[in-house]
């Protein structure tokens, strides 16, 4: 019994760090039993039996126990595999807002050290970017900061960099997945930018540099008084040559015999100016050495530029103070040069348009000089009523009842000119033809020659030159021929009637061939024939040819029926029209017989 005892204990140890608790179980219940002495003393076969019976148990404990492993892998494999696919879609996500999400900077002194795209805690970045801005500013102007002395604190969630107790930082898995790495190497790679920052506030702010700026504020205002010294002497110096001037140079101003400005009140006059400059100088001096004192401290830089705008906003009102109490004539003067100016620059600019070395999209260089006149006689129309109410007596009932009267007679004398004006604007920037085109306005087809906002004058191939009112070509129908031929080709046409004992296929061939032969006609597009109807004793062709000169229409026409009475007379074939009405037995043809005397 005893030595069954220890094979159980050896068996126990042997298993129990693998075993499942069922076989722990059953082992002590046999221990147990063999212990109170309850069971009774068995024979040699019944123990060979027993212990068969728990090997039998432990290699069901043992495959249990492998089953088991078996399921926790696979549920662990299961859930790595959910978490990978969450990190691969969160990452997908993050790749594609990256592209249209800036990322909040984090600005310590004017630096940008880096970004920040996530929330954390319920802050947004905007706050955790300000938030880690105060902290580092904060810390970065300390006497005795060690910039080195920051270090990274990594939990299972969040890793922060910190100085001390003082968190500066902190970073999240998300803030990694923004920036495509790990916190932890995010955090230490950020750690490097804001210990680098750090030694150079440290550098800012050292008791160095603090004496060096104060020595710059000593500096600035020694200078600012010397300035106002040499200043005050140089307006001495020159107030000393004025009045020597009183005895050699100057004269007194007369206008005929009245004398306006003697050479005392001249003198008076020079050095008051010369006072006024001294003060405009010493003021600008000081505008600018006031700023300058606080800008030499951080602490005071935003504090210089305030006292600048104290300083400038005065200084602004009372300039404007005076130039709104410039004398009448001044501003009238000051209107004229600058529409005159303005009316130079779009010369220039409709000029440069004009010459196409200057491209406006969708705006054309016919447009160009129409455009600067409108726009001149509206800049002067515009500079004339703001010179009015400075003119002499513009606010005299009288005066005012002469413009009406004269506005009225105006009005009711021009309808017919503010008419054809007014169609000149429409008709340009319509742009229906512009110079030198080949038009058809109604009955009338010649070359454009001229276009004024009152008439547009028309040359016709007989040299008549033909004056049309402008309303009168906004109420009619144009055709231009130029434009068609610039940007498309335009097609010329002329109809003949053969008969039908000549094969189609025949007849578009030598149509072709006349049309091909026409000088003007071009081969690509290659011309091309229609049969636009079949009469009863013929059919009719249409030959169309394409053609880039339309100056030149009269003259292609006359050049292409030449060319297609050639070809049907060198083939024998007979042009039917216009008709025939004789008796005849059909022997004889009316091809001229000196083109049948060579197919002989």
């Amino acid at each position: 019994m005893k030595g069954i005892r220890a094979l159980c204990f050896g068996l126990l140890l042997l298993f129990a760090s693998g075993a499942s608790a069922q076989l722990v179980e059953k082992v002590l219940d046999i221990l147990n039993e063999d212990t109170l002495g309850t069971v009774v003393a068995q024979k040699p076969d019944t123990d060979s039996l027993h212990l068969l019976k728990i090997k039998e148990d432990l290699e069901t404990s043992r495959l249990n126990e492998a089953n088991l492993r078996m399921e926790i892998e696979q549920m662990k494999l299961k859930y790595d595999a959910a978490d990978s696919l969450k990190l691969a879609k969160q990452r997908l996500r993050i790749d594609s807002l990256r592209r249209m999400t800036p990322g909040i900077p984090v600005i310590v002194e004017g630096d940008t050290l880096y970004y920040l795209f996530a929330k954390r805690g319920g802050h947004t970045p905007q706050q955790r970017a300000e938030m880690n801005a105060a902290a580092i500013t904060e810390l970065g102007k300390r006497f005795n900061l060690q910039p080195d002395s920051v270090y990274i604190d990594s939990s299972d969630i969040v890793t922060d960099l910190m100085y001390g107790n003082k968190v500066l930082s902190s970073f999240t898995d998300q803030d990694g997945l923004w920036e495509g790495c790990s916190r932890d190497q995010l955090a230490a790679a950020k750690r490097k930018v804001i210990v680098d920052k750090l030694k150079v506030m440290k550098d800012e702010h050292s008791l160095w540099q603090l004496g060096k700026r104060i020595l710059y504020f000593i500096l600035v205002i020694v200078g600012q008084f010397l300035l106002f010294k040499l200043t005050i002497w140089l307006f001495n110096k020159l107030k000393a040559r004025i009045q020597r001037l009183k005895d050699t140079k100057l004269k007194p101003i007369s206008i005929q015999d009245y004398e306006l400005l003697d050479t005392q009140k001249q003198v008076n006059l020079l050095v008051f100016l010369a006072s006024l400059l001294r003060y405009a100088v010493m003021l600008l001096q000081l505008i600018l050495t006031v700023p300058l004192l606080f800008a030499i401290f951080p602490q005071t830089k935003d504090l210089a530029y305030k006292l600048f705008s104290y300083i400038w906003e005065p200084i602004k009102s009372i300039f404007l103070g005076i130039v709104e109490y410039i004398p009448n004539l001044f501003t009238i003067f000051v209107i004229w040069l600058a529409v005159k100016y303005l009316v130079r620059l779009v010369r220039y600019l409709a000029s440069e348009i004009q010459s196409e070395r200057l491209k406006i999209g969708g705006f054309y260089a016919d447009w160009a000089m129409p455009t600067f006149h409108i726009v001149r006689f509206l800049l002067y129309a515009f500079m004339i009523a703001m010179i009015y109410p400075y003119l002499p007596g513009s606010k005299s009932g009288v005066f005012q009842g002469i413009s009406v009267f004269v506005g009225l007679i105006v009005s009711l004398g021009s309808s017919t000119v503010i008419g054809n004006i007014i169609a000149g604007l429409v008709i340009t920037y319509m742009r229906p033809f512009k110079l030198g085109d080949r038009i058809k306005l109604n009955d009338t087809t010649g070359n454009v020659i001229e276009k004024t906002p009152l008439v547009t004058r028309i040359r016709t191939p007989k040299n008549e030159v033909v004056t049309i009112p402008n309303s009168f070509i906004m109420s009619s129908h144009t055709v231009n021929f130029s434009q068609s031929a610039r940007d498309y080709g335009l097609i010329i046409h002329s109809e003949v009637s053969i008969g039908y004992d000549i094969p189609w296929r025949k007849t578009h061939q030598l149509l072709i061939e006349a049309a091909l032969n026409t000088p003007g006609v071009v081969d690509d597009p290659r011309p091309f024939v229609l049969e636009t109807s079949l009469q009863d004793y013929y059919p009719v062709y249409q030959v169309n040819a394409y053609i880039k000169d339309a100056n030149q229409l009269a003259q292609v026409y006359s050049d292409l029926h030449q060319n297609i009475q050639d070809r049907f007379n060198e083939e024998g074939i007979e042009i039917m029209s216009p008709h025939y009405i004789a008796t005849r037995d059909g022997n004889e043809t009316t091809i001229p017989k000196d083109d049948l005397r060579g197919k002989k």
